[in-house]
């Protein structure tokens, strides 16, 4: 098995026509444990040169609402009063550890998105 680091675009170009052609591989085969390698390399070279960045905290909740079909109403008991939603959906007020918990966990927004907004808000 001849596995290279991935560190130049040429490197990732590489490894990705290397990655198509592995696809069909049996998993415990060695074809297969090169496809395993090779792809951890892809994504370690993409994270660093192609991160992506953490949607913007009131956005998300908003995707949420709209994907749920939520109201102001159905966010009171994770945010509090309707006035209260709106503070936090018009970038008046930052969210509270507490809000970010209940968003977290009843609408399933990554709790790392929604710390963002309470860190560059403030």
């Amino acid at each position: 098995m001849d596995i290279k680091p991935v560190k130049t675009e040429a490197d990732y170009r590489a490894a990705l026509d290397e990655i198509e052609s592995l696809m069909t591989a049996e998993a415990e085969s060695a074809d297969g444990e090169k496809l395993d390698i090779m792809v951890t390399l892809i994504e370690a070279y993409e994270a660093r040169h192609f991160p992506l960045d953490l949607p913007d905290p009131v956005e998300a909740i908003k995707f949420e609402m709209e994907r749920k079909g939520l109201t102001i109403k159905d966010l009171e008991p994770m945010i509090g009063k309707s006035n209260r939603v709106y503070e936090i959906l018009n970038h008046k007020r930052s969210l509270t550890l507490s809000m970010i918990r209940k968003l977290h966990d009843n609408l399933g927004i990554p709790a790392e998105s929604l710390i963002r907004s309470s860190q560059s808000q403030s």
